[in-house]
């Protein structure tokens, strides 16, 4: 399996990146294409001694470019460059950590949508339960009814591929668990998802049940979806944070946090985004994987990871087969 790396863009650079891709082709087999600054590249791919294709694309957009100008300013930038390459076949996977916007616009241009599919979401795996999936965490900010109900069938077939579950609940992130509560848009997605064929749905989620296992995927637009992300990645940063002082706080704190060491660190590892990577763009009709901004290498490999399984799990396939169920308005 070959997968398409944008090595441009992100917080940490090129090198950093490259890294990450490197120890990808090590521990899990597959091939990589190095799309980016090839005076950056070479270096890092000659002293680790791994065969790595490299494609010279030293433009790239920022942070704080306009995601729309993949369209134009930047269409010659290595994230387009790595969308074509995937829209021509010649890898099985895309993976970005660069600008997130740019990344949907450049994925929805370059490689398009599922046909039917109106909006692509990011599917964020949270660590809570053994996983629940988070559709969407930050694609759409504004929502149309019809977009939270394909976000729930694309989740519930993700969740069926990662979880292995032949019936994953459906929540809808809401203000309260009855039928009445929420704006506009929350009360037609809940008729919506209520009436669908299909999917398992089970009603209104507030956000401080999602831990609490209330489904294994969250139908949410992107701008809740994106503050809940934030949220509970704010909170297990400052847990964490607490925590430590804590068990550092005197000699027999000290002692105890010895003897749970092995189990603290299991702790913090699942609350670390850096584990899963990145999160795939659902309803993009070829796996492209949006890696952290942020993203080390080890967070650059284990997005490499997703982008492996999301691959292999043949969603994409299952989402095309299932248009039809999905109530599209014509």
């Amino acid at each position: 399996m070959r997968i398409i790396v944008d090595t441009m863009g992100s917080d940490k650079g090129c090198a950093e990146l490259v890294s990450g891709a490197l120890d990808a082709v090590r521990e899990y087999g597959v091939d990589v294409t190095l799309v980016g600054d090839a005076k950056l590249i070479s270096p890092v791919v000659e002293a680790s001694g791994i065969d790595a294709e490299i494609v010279d694309v030293p433009a790239f957009i920022t942070m704080e470019d306009d995601p729309t100008s993949v369209r134009s300013a930047n269409k010659n930038c290595s994230m387009v460059a790595a969308m074509k390459l995937l829209r021509q076949g010649k890898g099985d996977a895309a993976v970005t950590a660069g600008n997130t916007g740019a990344a949907i616009t450049a994925a929805t241009l370059y490689v398009s949508r599922i046909r039917g599919i109106r909006r692509a979401a990011i599917g964020t795996i949270l660590p809570l339960n053994g996983g629940v999936i988070l559709m969407d965490s930050g694609a759409n900010v504004e929502c149309t009814p019809e977009y939270l109900l394909q976000f729930g069938y694309m989740g519930s077939i993700y969740a069926r591929s990662v979880f292995k579950k032949d019936r994953p609940r459906v929540g809808l992130l809401n203000i309260g668990a009855e039928e009445t509560k929420g704006d506009d848009l929350r009360l037609a997605a809940h008729a919506l998802l209520k009436e669908a064929s299909g999917l398992n749905f089970v009603g209104n989620v507030e956000a401080r049940y999602v831990p609490a296992d209330a489904a294994d995927v969250i139908v949410a637009d992107g701008f809740s979806g994106n503050v809940m992300l934030k949220a509970m990645e704010g909170v297990g940063l400052f847990f964490a944070s607490e925590l430590k002082a804590k068990l550092k706080s005197d000699f027999i704190t000290k002692i105890g946090a010895l003897l749970v060491k092995k189990k603290i660190y299991e702790l913090k590892k699942l609350m670390d985004y850096k584990e899963v990577g990145g999160s795939p763009l659902v309803g993009i009709s070829a796996p492209v994987i949006k890696a952290h901004g942020s993203a080390n290498a080890y967070t650059l490999k284990n997005a490499i990871r997703q982008a492996k399984l999301y691959a292999e799990g043949n969603i994409i396939s299952d989402i095309t087969a299932n248009i039809g169920s999905m109530k599209i308005a014509e």
